[in-house]
């Protein structure tokens, strides 16, 4: 390990990745175990994370694991230094679109530690579900996310709304921190989610207008019961439903009916973020279309910004005024929609698009549907090393640098950004 690498900002956010992991994995050590003696010692990890620590400790204790996914010695402080390089394409997309970030992902990850016993007892034993992402969302905007089952879309999606805590980097909403104190209160009044299956989260003992009118209640907003249940009923008339449907429970409704309710009950408390997963992807076709336009008229209504997770990318492309393509935890690629259904640069994104069924036959037999060989590689320990592209197993126009490093993420175009080695990312 080296000792020379510059100095990482030390406070809570590396404390509580490295508590996070505490005794919980294996025990790596670092190359001669540098003493902290009460003092910076500042080390880079070349073997898993390929991040940069400040371990902080008191005197004569001694480091003995490798670094935040792996745990620090009890007593140890560690400060986490984000890769600027990676965070060039989001800054630089803010800085020439001459705005602020609404929502502002800086080099997020989480993982998740596996237990249970392995054959290999050296190999990490570290499920990868989110792996550095950055991304901003601006204000009033639709930001569409897609990606293959398990590549971590919805775990993105619960650290936003502070459902689950980032391993390493931070979420920004209008530039504070959603894990910073006081934020609590405040931040669920102003950002919500649509989980993907609308019976599983509504309280089937729960009659809808409780449901609805929980929130409500929990900040006291507006004041007193009467006025509440009146905000209920104005908010079953948005979704298209009647006041009558208040007293009974979501058993009793349909699929589309109980999507309804579940975006009712994310517009309780008039927020300005709504994290939609899955929103629409149990519902019938039909269906899908009148929550998709209400989603649609909801927002010009009421200047909502989205954050919108698919697997469909006909869906997408209808609700979405830009996308990001997110692999194996990563993101490969972020354009306006229509610029990367147009020309995509990724490999993945091209092969995402080329799945697409063609409603003509005539036209289907003519495209040229390069299918991707092999298994989505797993996303634990180092089954697809640091040093080498996560696409890379799979990728048809694979080159020999693409097994040697890790593309960065570049702009190839005005706004359309990516992390391939075709179009620069070196």
């Amino acid at each position: 390990m080296s000792s020379d690498s510059p100095d990482a900002p030390d406070g809570g956010r590396g404390g509580e990745v490295a508590a996070s992991f505490i005794n919980s994995m294996a025990d790596r050590r670092l190359q001669g175990e540098p003493e902290c003696n009460g003092q910076r010692v500042n080390v880079f990890c070349d073997q898993v994370c390929k991040i940069h620590l400040t371990i902080i400790g008191p005197p004569r204790c001694k480091v003995k694991t490798l670094c935040p996914r792996f745990g620090l010695d009890r007593r140890c402080r560690v400060g986490y230094k984000t890769d600027e390089r990676r965070l060039q394409g989001v800054h630089k997309q803010q800085e020439g679109a001459g705005i602020d970030a609404f929502l502002d992902i800086r080099d997020v990850s989480k993982y998740f530690a596996v237990r249970g016993k392995t054959l290999d007892t050296e190999a990490p034993r570290v499920l990868r579900a989110v792996d550095r992402v950055s991304l901003s969302v601006r204000k009033g905007e639709t930001l569409g996310m897609v990606g293959e089952s398990g590549c971590g879309k919805s775990t993105l999606a619960r650290m936003i709304v502070r459902l689950l805590r980032p391993s390493a980097g931070e979420i920004l909403f209008e530039g504070r921190d959603v894990w910073s104190s006081g934020a609590r209160k405040e931040l669920p009044r102003r950002m919500q989610m649509i989980f993907q299956d609308p019976f599983s989260s509504l309280n089937p003992r729960q009659k809808v207008g409780n449901a609805i009118g929980e929130g409500l209640a929990i900040h006291n907003i507006p004041p007193g019961r009467k006025a509440r249940r009146e905000r209920v009923r104005e908010l079953l008339a948005n979704v298209g439903l009647g006041e009558e449907h208040a007293d009974r429970y979501p058993h009793e409704f349909s699929g589309g009916q109980r999507q309804r309710i579940a975006i009712a009950r994310a517009l309780a408390l008039n927020p300005e973020l709504v994290v939609c997963d899955e929103a629409v992807s149990a519902l019938d076709v039909s269906i899908q279309a009148q929550v998709l336009n209400l989603l649609v008229s909801l927002q010009q209504r009421l200047g909502l910004t989205y954050f919108f997770i698919s697997h469909d990318l006909s869906v997408v492309s209808h609700m979405a005024d830009r996308v990001a393509v997110m692999y194996l935890g990563r993101l490969v690629e972020l354009a306006d929609s229509d610029e990367l259904y147009r020309s995509p640069l990724h490999p993945y994104t091209r092969a995402l698009l080329a799945a697409v069924p063609v409603a003509d036959p005539v036209a289907a037999k003519r495209r040229k549907a390069r299918g991707l060989e092999g298994d989505v590689p797993a996303p634990m320990g180092t089954s697809v090393p640091e040093s080498m592209c996560p696409f890379a197993p799979r990728c048809p126009e694979v080159m020999a640098v693409c097994r040697e490093r890790d593309p960065q993420w570049i702009e190839a175009a005005p706004g359309h950004f990516a992390a391939c080695f075709l179009h620069g990312g070196a």
